[in-house]
């Protein structure tokens, strides 16, 4: 049988249990799908735990019991970090051997003097901040100077903040591109983050205008090989961000994880062979950095409830991955990523009899195992499984 495209999909922060190293980054409590389960009395997540997810870990409420129609298990990350981007480069064949650089306290006086100084004008903030917090903050003197809000967070990001009214988004993303090209050598952060908002009604509210500035990947990814051969690489979500627009055929832009879901669905049902890369950024954006754990529920059943026309979209010819990029847990007191093991489901409709694939040493064995299937140059990282699917 000849498999001739890949489809995909990262749930954003649906980690499974910290890694053997999470205490080195303060994570060693976190278990983004089991503590939600706990702290909810169970999770009811039927199409996920028919494909084999509550034999990955043990999941209140998803049964480890049956007959599994999908392959599982879980991936440890070889890369130095929890970072969205060094997630989904490992994934894809590029190892992030020391972490991005991160600013608790702000960035120093030399990145902001530059800064400064390119824009014309001066920023306000500059601080480690919540991003909706920040905007109630110094969004009115923001609207009185004009000055752009600088701050950051826990990750590897440098954001800009300004409302759509006084800084007009086309501008904001010119300032960004600024930044992004100060914000190299030792103090190149994973991502220049645009945030637009608007003042409305007594309420300072971000739109969906947002856009990233990512470095790009260091090496050729699985995306710039399969592109290179031939095939059609599409982009659902932050993917093309992430990936610094670079190994893409085609992006696609979505509003939420539900725009993102029917994106998905549409393009699986589109005639085309290649790859299909989704993420699905709300559990991480929306519920894991805001700690909400009833939200993180609620997407959870969401992306569950729509799993059985994803795979009935599928061809015979088709592989599907669900996994993550790393954990943000919403039950710690953190806000942050985690440091944890994400999942692999594996589906497909011709595919050898399901198993566990066990504990995956690289999140790279997907794209090593893509690259087989697609009959592509075989990468420097990652193991492939393709000999336990086909």
């Amino acid at each position: 049988m000849t498999i001739q495209r890949a489809v995909i999909i990262v749930l954003d922060s649906v980690g499974v249990g910290a890694m053997p190293d999470a205490h080195l980054y303060g994570d060693e409590c976190s278990n983004t799908l089991g503590n939600i389960a706990d702290a909810l009395g169970g999770l009811q997540l039927p199409h996920l735990e028919r494909l084999g997810l509550g034999k990955i870990i043990p999941i209140k409420g998803v049964s480890p019991l049956g007959v599994s129609l999908g392959f599982y298990g879980k991936m440890s990350e070889v890369s130095a970090g929890k970072d969205t981007t060094c997630g989904h480069w490992e994934m894809m064949g590029v190892i992030t051997p020391e972490p991005f650089p991160t600013y608790p306290n702000g960035f120093p006086e030399e990145v902001i003097d530059v800064f400064v100084k390119k824009i014309g004008r001066p920023v306000l903030g500059n601080k480690s901040a919540s991003g909706t917090e920040i905007i109630q903050e110094l969004g009115k003197a923001h609207i009185q100077t004009g000055f752009p809000i600088v701050y950051t967070s826990a990750d590897s990001v440098f954001q800009v903040a300004a409302c759509e009214d006084v800084i007009p988004v086309p501008e904001l993303y010119k300032i960004c591109e600024i930044a992004r090209e100060i914000l190299l050598g030792e103090h190149a952060v994973s991502r220049v983050i645009a945030r637009p908002f608007v003042f409305k009604n007594g309420q300072y509210t971000r739109t969906d205008r947002r856009k990233d500035f990512s470095l790009a990947p260091p090496q050729s990814t699985v995306l710039d090989h399969a592109l290179r051969d031939g095939f059609e690489v599409i982009g659902v979500g932050k993917i093309g961000d992430i990936f610094a627009h670079k190994g893409l055929s085609e992006e696609i832009h979505t509003l939420d994880n539900q725009d993102g879901i029917a994106q998905t669905i549409q393009c699986i049902k589109r005639n085309f062979k290649g790859i299909l890369f989704t993420n699905l950024v709300d559990f991480d954006m929306k519920y894991g950095h805001r700690n909400d754990i009833k939200g993180y529920a609620n997407a959870l059943k969401t992306f569950d409830g729509s799993l059985p026309e994803i795979m009935e979209a599928l061809t015979e010819r088709d592989i599907l991955f669900i996994t993550a990029d790393h954990g943000c847990d919403p039950t710690t007191s953190s806000t942050d990523h985690s440091r944890e093991y994400v999942p692999l489901l594996v589906y497909g409709k011709r595919l050898n009899p399901p198993k566990s694939l066990g504990i995956r040493q690289s999140f790279a064995d997907v794209g090593a195992t893509i690259t087989e299937i697609l009959g592509m140059k075989k990468l420097r990282c990652g193991q492939s499984f393709c000999k336990d699917l086909i």
